[in-house]
C-alpha cells in the first residue's frame, strides 16, 4: 500500500489533477455508468477484435460456431475454489461470459467444489497443496459473493439495453459427484478416455518431465474437466466453454468426451492471460494478483491500479475489461494521445472495471479515497467513513480519544503516539516537528503546537480527524465523549 501512494504521489508531481477525477464522476454519471451501446446478436469477430478472445478450439469449423452463436446457447466458464476470492486475471473470463449474456446467451459460471479438491495440473511444476474441505466450502461462498456482486453491478450500473438480460447461473461441480460411486463414474465416463491422448496434453507432458512428475489424482483433472462439460451440455444446453488459454488440453478433452457421448460439436473460447505491464502474469500463483474482494484488495488499490497504468497498455485494458464500444474506447484514446498528461483513458479504465467490481459506492469510495489523497481533502474527508480511512492507510493506527474542548495537537499528537521513541514521547520533539512544518491535520498542515482542536476543520462532523506526520505516517482519531 505505501508503495501505491508513493508511486500516486509521483504522478502528482508531474502535474496530474486528481481533483477532476471527482468532477467528472458528478457530471459522466447521471444515471448509468457505462455504454451506450444495445446487446445484439453476437459477432464473434468484434470479441476477437477486442482481444477477448484469443483463440478457438476446434479452429476448423468457424461457420458452425457462428451459426451455433446465431441461437440462444448456453456459455460456462469454470473457477476453482483454491483461494477466499477472485482476481482479477478471473474478471476476463467473466467479461466473456458477460459478453454472451449481453447477445441473448445464458452465463453459467461453475465453481469446482470438486475439481478443488483434485488439483488442476495446469501450469504447475509440482502437486498442489490438498485442501481442507472446510476451506473448500467457505471458499465456494466467498466465490460466489464475488461473482453474485459482479453479475448485479453489470446489470445495474453498465447495461443499458431496454431488453431484460438473460439469468445467470452459479453452480457448484459438488452437487453432481456427490451422488456418483466410483465404479460407476469409471464404467460410464472413463472408458472414452484413451491414455495415449490423456498424456500428450501439454500440462501432462510438462509435468511428467519434471522432477516431482504428477500424480494420479492430478491426472484426472481433465477427465472431471470434460465430465462437467458434458454434464452442463445436457442440463444447460452449453455447448460453448470460456476458459484461459493455459486451458486448452483441459477444454480438447471435453470436446472429444462430448463428441464420443453426443456425436455433436461443441467449442472452447479461449481468453487471453491478464499480464502486468511488466509482462508478469496478473493471478495468486505469482502473488502480485489484484482481489475482487473488496477486503483483500481496497476499491481505492483497484482504481490506483488502473490509473497509473502505462499509456501502452490502456487500449487493450479498455476492449479486455469495460463494454465501451469499439467506437467509444476508438474515442478516449483519441483524447488519451491528444493529451496523455490527463489520463483521461486511465481514469476511464479505472472507473468502469472499480464500478463492475465494487458498485456505485465501491467507485464514490476510490475517488473520495483519491481525493483525500491528492485533491480537496476536507470536503471528502467529512463524506468517509471510519473503515474507508482504514481501507486507505491500512497501517495508520486507530486511537479513541476523549473530546477537550481545550485539547491542544501537540496535547493530541502526544497521547496517540505521533513521536513515540523507544517507549519515550519527547515532548520537546512534538513541539520542534509542529514548529517546522511537519504535522497535517485533515491534509493541511499545521505548524502552531498550541491550537486547540475545535469542531470544524480539526474535528469533522464524522467525529474523525485524520493525523499526518511526514510524508507517510498516518493517524487516525476516533473522538468519543
Amino acid at each position: 500500500m505505501a508503495a501505491l501512494i508513493e508511486r500516486s504521489w509521483k504522478l502528482v508531481s508531474k502535474g496530474i489533477d486528481f481533483a477532476f477525477t471527482a468532477w467528472r464522476f458528478r457530471v459522466h454519471f447521471p444515471k448509468k455508468y457505462g455504454s451506450s451501446t444495445s446487446a445484439a446478436v453476437l459477432n464473434l469477430d468484434d470479441l476477437i477484435k477486442r482481444g477477448l478472445i484469443e483463440n478457438v478450439f476446434p479452429n476448423t469449423r468457424p461457420e458452425e460456431l457462428q451459426q451455433l452463436l446465431s441461437t440462444p446457447q448456453g456459455w460456462y466458464c469454470g473457477f476453482d475454489p483454491t483461494a477466499n476470492s477472485l482476481h482479477i486475471g478471473n474478471l476476463v473470463s467473466l467479461v466473456a461470459l458477460i459478453q454472451g449474456q449481453r447477445a441473448g446467451h445464458s452465463p453459467v459460471a461453475v465453481i469446482g467444489g470438486a475439481t478443488g479438491l483434485i488439483g488442476d495440473p495446469s501450469g504447475k511444476t509440482a502437486d498442489r497443496v490438498p485442501m481442507k474441505a472446510e476451506d473448500v466450502e467457505n471458499n465456494i461462498e466467498s466465490l460466489m459473493e464475488n461473482m453474485e456482486r459482479i453479475f448485479h453491478n453489470h446489470a445495474e450500473y453498465i447495461n443499458e439495453d431496454t431488453r431484460k438480460l438473460t439469468s445467470h447461473r452459479i453452480l457448484n461441480n459438488h452437487d453432481w459427484y456427490r451422488e456418483q460411486d466410483v465404479i460407476s463414474f469409471m464404467s460410464s465416463t472413463t472408458r472414452h478416455f484413451r491414455l495415449g491422448e490423456m498424456i500428450s496434453r501439454h500440462s501432462v507432458q510438462s509435468r511428467l518431465q519434471s522432477k516431482a512428475g504428477i500424480s494420479l489424482t492430478e491426472f484426472m483433472y481433465q477427465v472431471f474437466q470434460a465430465a462437467d462439460w458434458l454434464h452442463l451440455l445436457q442440463h444447460h444446453n452449453c455447448s460453448i466453454q470460456v476458459g484461459g488459454n493455459d486451458q486448452t488440453g483441459n477444454i480438447s478433452s471435453g470436446f472429444d468426451l462430448i463428441h464420443k457421448v453426443t456425436g455433436k460439436y461443441v467449442f472452447g473460447l479461449l481468453v487471453p492471460l491478464l499480464l502486468s505491464p511488466s509482462g508478469e502474469k496478473l493471478g495468486k500463483s505469482t502473488g502480485n494478483s489484484l482481489w475482487l474482494d473488496p477486503n483483500r484488495t481496497s476499491p481505492f488499490e483497484l482504481y490506483q491500479f488502473f490509473v497509473n497504468l502505462p499509456d501502452s497498455t490502456v487500449e487493450r485494458y479498455l476492449k479486455l475489461l469495460t463494454f465501451l464500444s469499439l467506437d467509444e474506447i476508438e474515442a478516449v484514446m483519441l483524447q488519451q494521445n491528444q493529451s496523455p498528461e490527463h489520463r483521461h483513458g486511465q481514469r476511464q479504465l479505472a472507473e468502469q472495471v472499480t464500478l463492475l467490481v465494487h458498485g456505485e459506492e465501491g467507485l464514490r469510495s476510490a475517488l473520495r479515497c483519491t481525493e483525500v489523497l491528492f485533491g480537496d481533502a476536507v470536503s471528502h474527508l467529512r463524506q468517509m467513513a471510519l473503515s474507508d480511512l482504514q481501507q486507505l492507510f491500512v497501517n495508520a493506527s486507530t486511537s479513541d480519544v476523549t473530546h477537550d474542548p481545550q485539547m491542544t495537537l501537540q496535547e493530541l499528537c502526544m497521547a496517540i503516539g505521533c513521536f513515540s521513541r523507544d517507549g519515550q514521547k519527547p515532548a520537546a520533539d512534538a513541539e520542534r516537528i509542529i514548529k517546522a512544518g511537519g504535522v497535517y491535520v485533515n491534509q493541511g498542515r499545521v505548524s502552531d503546537p498550541s491550537a486547540v482542536l475545535a469542531s470544524g476543520d480539526f474535528i469533522l462532523p464524522n467525529n474523525i480527524t485524520l493525523v499526518r506526520v511526514g510524508k507517510k505516517n498516518y493517524f487516525i482519531v476516533r473522538w468519543v465523549t
